[in-house]
C-alpha cells in the first residue's frame, strides 16, 4: 500500500498540468540543473569554436563582437555547428518536457531561460530570423521575467545582424533610458549600440558607448577589445593622444587577455609615434624590446613591419628594406601585411627608378590581394604602366651591351671573354664540389636507413621537425645543389604563377641571349673564341640593333616624361638618343619632347636653343607651328594627329578603303613614335581586310600584335589573334535552313559611280513601296573593281529570289542579274572574297 501511494505521488508530481508547489519545483529544478545546464555547456563550446574560427584583421576597424557572418544559405532544420544544434535541442526539450503552460500562463520559472538559450543558439548559428522569433517570444510571453532586459539586448543584436540598425538604435536607447540595468547588461547594451552606430557610420557616437562598455564589463577580453576599438576610432579622428591612452588600457591588461590584443595595442601605439617631437632613441629601444621578447615570436612579422615603417619615416631606406623583407619572411598567413610590405617595397624601388624591381614587387602585391578589389586595380594600373618601361629598358640595355662589344677591338673582346670563361670555370668547380658533397650525403643517408644508427642519422637529431637529415630541405648542401640544378635547367625565373612559360615580353631578351650558350657544347662553353664569333658583324644586323636601341630610347623618354613625371630621366634618354645618330623620323619628335622636358625642368637656355634649332631647320613642320603659337590647343589643331585620325576614320566609314590605306601609310611615317600610330595601324588593317579579304586582315592584326604589343591596340590585337581569328577563318558556307535573314545582291564590275547611284535610287524607290517586308538597301565595296548593291531584310532564300523576280515585273523594270544569299553566307563572302565559290556551291 505504501509503494502504491509513493508511485501515485511521483506520477502526480511529474504532471505539467497541475499547478502545485511540488510540480513547479520538480520541473524547475529538472530544467535548470539538467537540460539547461547541458544546453548552456553546448552553447559555450559552440561559442569557443566560433571564436577560434574567427581571425581578427587588425589592419581594419575591429567588429565589436568576434563573429564572422557567412553567406551560406541554410534550409530549415539545418545547422552549421553541432554544438549549437545540441543547445537548441536542449532548449526545445526543456519547453516540451517541462513547460507548465496552464490556461495561457507559464508556471515553470525556467522556461524563459530555455527560450533565451534557444535564441542564442540560433543567433550564433547565424539563423537570425528564427533567433529573433525566440527573443520576441520572451518579450511577449514573459514580460515579468528577470531576463527580460537580456532578451531585449539580444533581440537588438539580432536586428543589427539583419541590418535593421536604426531600429536597434531606437530600441536600445529606449532600454537605456527607461530601465535600470546591471553593470554587465549595461556593458552589453552599450557595446551593441556602439556597433550599430559604427554600422551607420556614426563613429563619434560609438565612442561614448564603447567607453561605457569598457568600464563596466567584467570580462577582460571584452575590456581589451572595446578599448582597442576606441583607440582605432580615435586614430581615425586624428586624436593620437587619446588613442594611445586607449591602447595603454589594453597593454595594462597584459597576461589577462589574449596576446594578440597586447601586441597589436603596442604596435598601434608605436604607429602613432612622432619622429619630430618624440624621443627617437627611447622609441628605437622600445621596438627592439618587442622584437627580442621570446613571447612575441608569433607576431614577429607585424613587429618587423612596424620597425621597417619607423626606419622608412626616418629616411633609413636600407634598414627599412631589410626589415620589410624580414617581415615577409616571417609572415605566412597575413596576406594584407604581405601586400602592404610588397607595395611599399615597390614604391621605394619606383622612387629610385628601379622599375623592373618595382614591377616584380607589384606582381607579388597583387598575388596577396583580393582580385578586382579597388586596391588591386590601383596596383594593377601601376604595374601596367611599368610594362613598357621594363621592356624598353631591357631592349636598350641588351642592345647597348652588344653594340659595345661590336665597337671593341679584337684583343679587347678576347680579353673580356677570357675573363668570363675563367669565371665560368670557377663556378663549375664549385658546382662539382657541391654535387660530390651531395652524393656523399645521399650515400650516408642510404647507409643510415639501412644501418639505422649512423653518424648522419645522429647529426640530424637536432634538425627542425625531428628525425634525421634525410629530409631534403634540412640539408644545406643538397639545397644548394638543387638551386644550381634549377638555374641550369630553367635559368633565372621570377617567383610568380606560370613561371615555366617564357613567352612573357619581359623574359624575351634573357631567353634570346641564353639560347646561344644553351646550345653550345662543353668545349665551346669554355672557349673565348666561341663567344667572340657570336658577336654580330653583318651591317644589316648591327643597323637593326641600333634602330631598335634608338627607338627604345625614344619611347623611354616619352614614357618618363608623360607617365611618370621623371623629367631628369626623360632628358637623359632623349639626349642620348640624339647623340646616337637616330633615324630621321625620330629626330624632330625627340627634339620637340626634349624642348618640353627642358621647360619642365626650368632649363630655359637649353629649351630656347633647341626651339631655335627646330624653327630654323624644320620651319614647315607641325612642331614649328606649335612652338610659334604655344597658346593654341593642339587638340584643336587641324594638323594634330587626333584630327587627322578622325578624318581618316571618316573615310573608312565612307568605304573609301584604298584612300584609308594610303593615308594611314603616310601618317604612320609622319607621326612615328607618337601614341596615335597603333590606331592608324589597326585602321589600316581593317581597311585592307574589307578590300582584300581575311588573309590581309589577319596579316595586319598580327603585325600590330608583334610590333605594338605594349599599346592598348597591340593588346587588343593579341586578343583578336587568339580568340577571334580562329572563328573568322571558317570558309564553309552555312545551310540556308539555319539562317533567319536573307539578302539580294546586285553586282557591278568596273561601273561608273553615276550608274550605281542611279540604280540605287531606283531600287530605294521600289523598296519603300513594299510594306510587307522591313527592307533596307546598302552599297558595299567587295573589292577594288566590284561594288554590291544589297537589299537586306528578307526572311527566306525563296523569298529573296521571289522579291527579285517581283522587281522585274514592276514599272521600274529592274532586270539586272541578282544573287540570293543568306546573311551569314554574305558575311563569309565579304570576309574571304569567295563569291565564285559560293556561286559554284548553289
Amino acid at each position: 500500500m505504501f509503494l502504491l501511494c509513493l508511485t501515485a505521488f511521483i506520477v502526480t508530481s511529474c504532471s505539467r498540468k497541475n499547478d502545485t508547489f511540488v510540480n513547479r519545483n520538480f520541473h524547475a529544478l529538472g530544467t535548470k540543473y539538467n537540460i539547461l545546464y547541458n544546453g548552456n555547456i553546448a552553447l559555450e563550446n559552440g561559442r569557443e569554436t566560433v571564436d577560434d574560427a574567427f581571425t581578427d584583421n587588425y589592419w581594419q576597424l575591429l567588429p565589436v563582437e568576434r563573429m564572422e557572418t557567412m553567406d551560406d544559405f541554410m534550409l530549415p532544420g539545418q545547422s552549421k555547428n553541432s554544438d549549437f544544434e545540441r543547445a537548441e535541442e536542449k532548449a526545445i526539450k526543456a519547453v516540451q518536457k517541462h513547460g507548465m503552460n496552464i490556461k495561457g500562463k507559464e508556471y515553470n520559472p525556467q522556461i524563459d531561460e530555455a527560450y533565451l538559450l534557444l535564441g542564442k543558439a540560433r543567433y550564433f548559428d547565424q539563423r537570425f530570423i528564427p533567433a529573433l522569433e525566440a527573443f520576441n517570444y520572451i518579450l511577449f510571453k514573459y514580460p515579468a521575467s528577470d531576463k527580460i532586459n537580456v532578451a531585449k539586448i539580444w533581440r537588438e543584436k539580432t536586428n543589427m545582424r539583419l541590418e535593421n540598425n536604426e531600429l536597434a538604435i531606437q530600441n536600445l536607447k529606449r532600454l537605456l533610458r527607461l530601465e535600470q540595468l546591471g553593470d554587465q547588461d549595461l556593458a552589453d547594451a552599450s557595446a551593441t549600440l556602439a556597433q550599430a552606430y559604427i554600422n551607420i557610420k556614426a563613429k563619434d557616437s560609438a565612442l561614448a558607448q564603447l567607453t561605457t562598455a569598457a568600464n563596466l564589463t567584467k570580462k577582460n577580453s571584452e575590456k581589451a577589445r572595446y578599448n582597442y576599438i576606441r583607440g582605432q576610432l580615435y586614430n581615425e579622428f586624428g586624436y593620437k593622444d587619446s588613442a594611445n591612452l586607449a591602447f595603454d588600457k589594453v597593454i595594462d591588461l597584459h597576461r589577462k587577455v589574449p596576446r594578440a590584443y597586447f601586441i597589436n595595442a603596442h604596435l598601434a601605439k608605436a604607429s602613432n609615434f612622432d619622429l619630430e617631437t618624440g624621443d627617437v632613441v627611447m622609441f628605437s629601444n622600445y621596438l627592439k624590446e618587442l622584437e627580442e621578447d621570446r613571447e612575441n615570436r608569433p607576431f614577429l612579422d607585424k613587429i618587423y613591419y612596424r620597425i621597417a615603417e619607423f626606419h622608412k619615416q626616418a629616411h633609413r631606406d636600407s634598414l627599412a628594406i631589410a626589415y620589410y623583407n624580414k617581415s615577409l619572411d616571417a609572415s605566412l598567413s597575413d596576406t594584407q601585411l604581405r601586400a602592404l610590405a610588397y607595395t611599399t617595397l615597390g614604391d621605394m624601388s619606383f622612387d629610385t627608378s628601379e622599375y623592373k624591381m618595382a614591377g616584380a614587387y607589384y606582381d607579388s602585391t597583387m598575388s596577396n590581394m583580393v582580385v578586382d578589389s579597388k586596391p588591386f586595380r590601383i596596383v594593377k594600373r601601376k604595374r601596367e604602366n611599368l610594362q613598357d618601361v621594363i621592356y624598353y629598358e631591357g631592349v636598350a640595355q641588351v642592345n647597348d651591351s652588344i653594340l659595345n662589344l661590336v665597337n671593341l677591338s679584337d684583343d679587347d673582346r678576347l680579353a673580356l671573354f677570357t675573363t668570363h670563361v675563367e669565371q665560368l670555370k670557377a663556378k663549375a668547380e664549385i658546382l662539382k664540389a657541391q654535387e660530390e658533397a651531395a652524393q656523399r650525403t645521399s650515400s650516408g643517408i642510404v647507409s643510415s636507413n639501412i644501418a639505422g644508427n649512423t653518424v648522419a642519422g645522429r647529426a640530424g637529431a637536432n634538425v627542425p621537425g625531428g628525425g634525421g637529415q634525410e629530409f631534403y630541405f634540412y640539408n644545406p648542401t643538397t639545397v644548394a645543389y638543387g638551386k644550381n640544378e634549377f638555374v641550369k635547367n630553367w635559368g633565372d625565373r621570377s617567383l610568380k604563377d606560370n613561371w615555366r612559360l617564357s613567352n612573357m615580353r619581359t623574359n624575351e631578351l634573357s631567353v634570346q641571349s641564353n639560347d646561344v650558350i644553351a646550345d653550345a657544347t662543353e668545349e665551346e662553353r669554355y672557349d673565348p673564341e666561341f663567344y667572340v664569333s657570336k658577336i654580330p658583324t653583318e651591317p644589316k644586323a648591327i643597323d637593326s640593333l641600333i634602330k631598335d636601341r634608338n627607338y627604345a630610347y625614344y619611347q623611354l623618354g616619352i614614357i618618363y616624361k608623360e607617365k611618370f613625371d621623371e623629367y631628369g630621366l626623360a632628358k637623359e634618354k632623349l639626349e642620348t638618343l640624339l647623340d646616337n645618330n637616330p633615324e630621321e623620323r625620330l629626330i624632330l619628335p625627340a627634339k620637340y619632347n626634349l624642348y618640353k622636358t627642358y621647360v619642365l625642368l626650368g632649363e630655359h637656355s637649353s629649351a630656347e636653343q633647341i626651339k631655335q634649332d627646330i624653327l630654323i631647320n624644320n620651319p614647315e613642320s607641325r612642331y614649328a607651328s606649335i612652338l610659334l603659337n604655344p597658346k593654341s590647343e593642339i587638340s584643336k589643331d587641324e594638323d594634330s594627329p587626333e584630327r587627322v585620325y578622325e578624318r581618316t576614320y571618316a573615310a573608312y566609314e565612307a568605304q573609301e578603303f584604298q584612300q584609308v590605306i594610303d593615308q594611314s601609310d603616310r601618317y604612320i611615317a609622319e607621326f612615328e613614335g607618337e601614341p596615335i600610330v597603333p590606331k592608324f595601324e589597326i585602321l589600316k588593317a581593317s581597311a585592307r581586310g574589307r578590300l582584300y579579304g581575311f588573309e590581309a586582315y589577319k596579316e595586319g592584326v598580327n603585325f600590330i600584335a608583334l610590333n605594338y604589343g605594349n599599346s592598348e591596340e597591340g593588346k587588343r590585337a593579341q586578343e583578336i589573334m587568339q580568340n577571334v581569328i580562329p572563328l573568322l577563318e571558317v570558309r564553309d558556307f552555312k545551310d540556308n535552313a539555319l539562317a533567319a535573314n536573307f539578302n539580294v545582291i546586285y553586282q557591278f564590275e568596273n561601273a561608273k559611280t553615276e550608274e550605281i547611284d542611279e540604280f540605287l535610287k531606283k531600287l530605294n524607290e521600289e523598296v519603300t513601296q513594299i510594306r510587307y517586308y522591313d527592307l533596307s538597301v546598302s552599297k558595299d565595296i567587295y573589292d577594288k573593281n566590284t561594288i554590291f548593291v544589297v537589299v537586306h531584310g528578307l526572311s527566306s532564300i525563296q523569298g529573296a529570289s521571289g522579291f527579285a523576280d517581283l522587281l522585274r515585273e514592276r514599272k521600274a523594270n529592274i532586270t539586272r542579274p541578282y544573287i540570293a544569299i543568306s546573311s551569314p553566307n554574305y558575311e563569309i563572302v565579304q570576309r574571304h572574297k569567295n563569291l565564285k565559290a559560293y556561286l559554284k556551291s548553289q
